[in-house]
């Protein structure tokens, strides 16, 4: 076998890469900061200045073009594919998908489709969100290319130690108690909502309480870990060992 160099590129085997927003809070196994939540090796470039107040509140236009030159550090290091940890980045996810020469998923959003069709009709997904008040038709328009897709909509931004954490970046996590929250809020969406039949988590920082929330309402739970697993098994196929 002969291997080939490409301009630019200084290390191999990143198949997927994450461009970061500028943040100061501990991401635990299972977060996509977290490269440890990840059985591939992954590569990161951070956006200074996509900080929580101008992508999750303002949703703001002019982290459009960071974002874009993110992504093009990334596909020139060799990255397959190119996705984000904050689901708010769906913003920007038909901006970035017309530029790069390579798959692009900017929110775990994107699975709304998807996870539609796996239910009955009229039945719902409910979306557990960071942010419940700044979470827009425009985000899930996006997420769902104008598709109609019946959704009941649970926000954490009311929950004191997931606020401390992600919201005021405090710089601390108190795993046990976030993770009641999650559940918490999640049981409360179920059961508020009739026709509930799938759980998805918008914000990446919640795949760490996916199967703590399974356990607590009985439905599948998809996130941002089930999204990159996915796109990954489908960059880096590998042949198949059995027994015939």
């Amino acid at each position: 076998m002969i291997y080939k160099a490409n301009k630019g590129q200084t290390s191999y085997g990143e198949p997927i890469g994450i461009i970061l927003m500028e943040s100061y809070m501990p991401f635990p196994p299972g977060c996509p900061g977290n490269a440890s939540t990840f059985s591939f090796p992954v590569r990161y470039e951070v956006v200074r200045g996509a900080n929580m107040e101008r992508l999750v509140y303002q949703g703001d236009p002019d982290l459009l073009q960071p974002f874009v030159d993110a992504g093009w550090k990334l596909v020139e290091e060799g990255v397959k594919a190119i996705t984000g940890n904050c689901g708010f980045m769906v913003l920007y996810h038909d901006f970035m998908a017309k530029e790069f020469p390579v798959p692009v998923f900017m929110s775990s959003l994107l699975q709304l489709p998807f996870i539609s069709r796996l239910l009955k009709p009229g039945e719902k997904v409910g979306i557990v969100t960071a942010n419940g008040k700044t979470l827009t038709e425009k985000h899930l328009e996006i997420a769902t290319n104008g598709i109609d897709i019946p959704v009941a909509v649970a926000g954490l931004e009311d929950q004191p130690c997931f606020y401390d954490t992600i919201h005021a970046e405090k710089g601390t996590l108190d795993f046990d108690k976030v993770e009641q929250e999650v559940v918490q809020v999640t049981q409360g969406l179920v059961q508020e909502n009739d026709g509930v039949r799938a759980i998805l988590f918008e914000c990446t920082d919640l795949p760490p309480y996916a199967a703590a929330v399974q356990e607590a309402v009985g439905l599948p739970v998809f996130d941002f870990s089930t999204l990159v697993n996915y796109v990954f098994s489908a960059l880096v196929r590998r042949r198949f060992d059995g027994i015939y």
